[in-house]
């Protein structure tokens, strides 16, 4: 699977922008750039598979702070 670090970096280096333009939504970011907002994450997931592979795409909660960054990211199957 793909790393995704680019995307997460991404994350943080926008959080506060993306925080502030998608508060409370379920961002998808893949290549340096917002691809889809939803309102939950099964629905981001779903959907970005649709067009995207599972495992080259990030999902996040668009919040501002440390305290709302997701540490740690992995996973070999989606469980829905």
């Amino acid at each position: 699977m793909k790393s995704l670090v680019k995307e997460f970096n991404y994350y943080l280096k926008n959080q506060d922008n993306l925080a502030k333009k998608y508060k409370g939504k379920f961002i998808v970011i893949k290549a340096d750039q917002v691809i889809g907002v939803y309102d939950t994450d099964n629905q981001a997931i779903k959907e970005t598979m649709k067009e995207h592979k599972l495992g080259t795409f990030l999902v996040h909660l668009a919040e501002a702070g440390e305290d709302n960054v997701t540490k740690t990211i992995h996973s070999r199957r989606l469980l829905i």
